[in-house]
């Protein structure tokens, strides 16, 4: 219920232009978003490397509205990947499908995307672009998009993209990305969906990421297991050690400023992790599906405004 209330917030435009537009919306969602800038996404980039992580850098955006905003924002992560190259920084980036244009003109977010896939593979380390999952109307496209990328010269290794464990078609999208050798970040997912596609149980998602993980630890090709659930984790762990999966060949992947502690932890372990920062004005409805996915990211976010 309180997941539904936040997702609900995070789609009410009032507050939206409010929170982005105010001291306080910053201040509160500094914990979460890097900044608005990308010297901010930078700098939190290069702490978390000093503490033994790699990074995924993620301009905040989704469905512009004209062909002019999606070239903005495909400068941007050009921007962006200079910027790791010239650090240097242990970092890739992810982008959305409709923060590239793909409701306004998909031959043009086809170009942008192309042109940012072929400049990560041609840096030196050879970078990567993960393509995010949105909600379920763009789950097939966003689909189609990757396996199209990823058969392109010179993009098999610099293009990967992400399921979501709480939709029920996620074990025939795996299978089908697996055949091509497509790099996925596990996730339970954070979009209002409807019970005809998606899981509605918690006790039920969770057994789908437990089985879509089992899949992918095995399948040979490196993955990124997104969760701050910390059973999920003992689970994928004990996985791990008892099919002898070397600890390299897979991550752990976590939210820039949640469960810090345990991302820290898994470090000390021996474990590699990847935390997801993200950067830009339009942060708010990210923010408001990070509270929704966690309560106890409200109940900090509280404790800290009163302490202000």
């Amino acid at each position: 219920m309180l997941r539904t209330f936040f997702v609900r917030l995070s789609e009410n435009k009032s507050l939206r232009r409010f929170a982005e537009q105010s001291s306080l919306g910053h201040r509160v969602s500094s914990r979460f978003v890097a900044g608005t800038e990308i010297s901010d996404a930078m700098r939190a980039t290069q702490a978390v490397n000093r503490s033994g992580m790699s990074v995924t850098i993620d301009n905040l955006g989704e469905n512009v509205t004209n062909p002019e905003e999606a070239r903005h924002s495909a400068q941007l992560y050009h921007q962006v990947l200079d910027a790791i190259a010239a650090n240097p920084l242990d970092a890739n980036v992810s982008l959305k499908l409709t923060h590239m244009g793909l409701d306004v003109d998909e031959a043009l977010a086809r170009d942008l995307v192309c042109g940012l896939v072929a400049k990560a593979a041609s840096m030196n380390p050879p970078g990567f672009v993960r393509v995010d999952m949105e909600g379920s109307p763009y789950t097939q496209r966003t689909l189609d998009f990757v396996h199209e990328l990823h058969r392109m010269p010179g993009h098999a290794n610099s293009v990967g993209t992400v399921i979501q464990a709480y939709l029920k078609g996620s074990e025939s999208d795996v299978e089908k990305l697996l055949a091509e050798g497509i790099r996925i970040r596990l996730c339970k997912g954070a979009y209002k969906e409807p019970a005809s596609i998606a899981f509605e149980k918690k006790d039920d998602v969770d057994a789908n990421y437990i089985k879509l993980m089992k899949i992918l630890m095995k399948s040979g090709i490196y993955h990124g297991m997104a969760t701050h659930d910390e059973k999920l984790i003992r689970n994928i762990q004990a996985f791990a050690t008892r099919e002898n999966i070397p600890r390299n060949v897979f991550e752990f992947q976590m939210l820039y400023g949640i469960r810090r502690d345990l991302q820290q932890q898994l470090v000390r372990d021996g474990w590699r992790m990847r935390v997801y920062i993200p950067f830009g004005t339009e942060w708010y409805p990210y923010f408001m599906r990070r509270l929704g996915e966690r309560p106890a990211n409200a109940l900090f976010i509280a404790r800290h405004m009163l302490r202000s």
